[in-house]
């Protein structure tokens, strides 16, 4: 099979560059100061989209305001896919484009992101495991490819639905929240589908989920959380169609992802003050869950968010990685060029704190490593998850003499330093682990 190193991959996008003066990497491809499991993998990337269409579904953008009635429609979802490639020399690598909602009443923005995926590209091997990606709310999975390029690229199958929830900004309350169905619903929906459409080309036993915001409440319920059924959310959305995903049934109709090995969700909606699964829904979990968010995260609070999933889901092994100080953007690409002349669309990629590609970077590592163990029973890789110290500044590494100053921390014998992170770029970092049962 036809392989690219992750130096050609590297070597590859910066001749890009070279023939674009001034443009910039793809977000896939992490920089100098990322940890060592962050670059690219071995394989070329190809790129498809497809559409599905799940039949006899809620309208629930067009209930009837009279008497909140609301009528089936059959919901088309385009679905990108990004897997492991043959290479294919001279061919032109994908260019994403897509829209955020600007500030109102200004329209939408506009914005390309730069990849690496060749579209239509041949397959290269078969076997490989699925993940499902959900985004945030009001996002698209072009502002995303830092995840999803870079995890094909390690030998996974990523789908990354286009959910096209409704403008936050204009609506009313009720089409506010239709994605609190629509998301689980359309994250089983879309697993079941490919599962089965994918054929030997993915291993469908080895499935994980991966949401960001509102797609990480997505991938919780679908991945076993059960929804409160007395909860503030259920009389939310019109037709009574929440208290149909609040039955506990495990099933694609309940919004329900049989079989998922593995659930990462980044700055998770569904807590409180509105929390989607009272005092006992987390507890649904089995698949081991990472999760991810920053401490000062002003649209998902940290402490009923994040931390508190950490703390209910007793019944998963899981880890809690914080960003200290940082806020909710910490899921999205680095801000494309036309996104960087306005503080609201900037704001949408940006961290005030930390740079978009260093969190990027940071997440790749460990979503990587926690994968590799879950999906591809890679259980070396659970060094770099199970970590001597929880505060990464507290890691300590008094490296050999003429050690490279680039060199990675490599854990173990006394070494404290957070294996695969390099001298002094482990701070503001916590990674919390408490094993099913705890």
């Amino acid at each position: 099979m036809a392989r690219l190193t992750a130096a050609t991959l590297m070597a590859f996008a910066a001749l890009l560059v070279a023939a674009s003066p001034g443009a910039p990497l793809p977000p896939s491809v992490p920089g100098i100061d990322a940890p060592q499991l962050a670059p690219l993998g071995p394989h070329a990337v190809g790129f498809r989209s497809v559409t599905l269409v799940h039949k006899a579904q809620p309208d629930l953008l067009n209930a009837d305001p009279a008497t909140g009635r609301v009528h089936l429609h059959d919901r088309a979802l385009t679905v990108d896919i990004w897997y492991p490639a043959k290479a294919r020399r001279g061919a032109a690598p994908v260019t994403y484009a897509g829209s955020l909602y600007g500030e109102p009443p200004r329209p939408p923005a506009k914005f390309t992101v730069p990849g690496l995926a060749i579209r239509g590209a041949a397959p290269d091997g078969q076997g490989y495991p699925l993940v499902i990606f959900s985004h945030g709310y009001s996002n698209a999975p072009a502002v995303m490819t830092w995840l999803t390029e870079n995890l094909a690229s390690k030998g996974y199958v990523v789908a990354a639905i286009h959910h096209e929830d409704p403008d936050p900004y204009i609506v009313s309350a009720d089409k506010r929240a239709a994605p609190n169905f629509n998301r689980p619903v359309d994250i089983a929906f879309v697993a079941a589908e490919l599962r089965r459409d994918l054929g030997a080309l993915i291993d469908p036993a080895e499935l994980a989920l991966i949401g960001y915001s509102q797609g990480g409440y997505g991938v919780l319920a679908a991945g076993g959380a059960t929804l409160d059924p007395d909860g503030p959310n259920m009389g939310q959305v019109p037709g009574g169609w929440m208290k149909r995903l609040a039955r506990g049934a495990a099933t694609e109709a309940e919004g329900k992802v049989p079989g998922v090995k593995a659930i990462v969700a980044i700055a998770p909606a569904g807590g409180a003050p509105r929390s989607a699964w009272g005092s006992a829904g987390l507890l649904g979990i089995t698949a081991p869950l990472l999760l991810i968010q920053g401490d000062a995260d002003l649209t998902v609070e940290y402490k009923t968010g994040a931390l508190a999933d950490f703390e209910n889901a007793k019944n998963s092994d899981r880890y809690l990685l914080t960003f200290r100080q940082a806020g909710h953007d910490i899921g999205l690409s680095p801000a494309p060029a036309q996104m960087r002349g306005n503080l609201w669309d900037i704001d949408w990629f940006q961290d005030p704190i930390w740079r978009a590609d260093r969190v990027n970077a940071i997440n790749l590592h460990f979503i990587t490593a926690f994968l590799a163990v879950h999906l591809k029973h890679d259980t070396g890789m659970s060094s770099f998850l199970d970590l001597p110290v929880e505060d990464a500044g507290d890691g300590v590494w008094n490296a050999p003499d003429k050690t490279p100053w680039s060199a990675y921390s490599p854990g173990g014998n006394g070494v404290t330093l957070w294996k695969g992170f390099q001298r002094r770029h482990a701070q503001g970092l916590t990674l919390r682990h408490a094993a099913a049962g705890r």
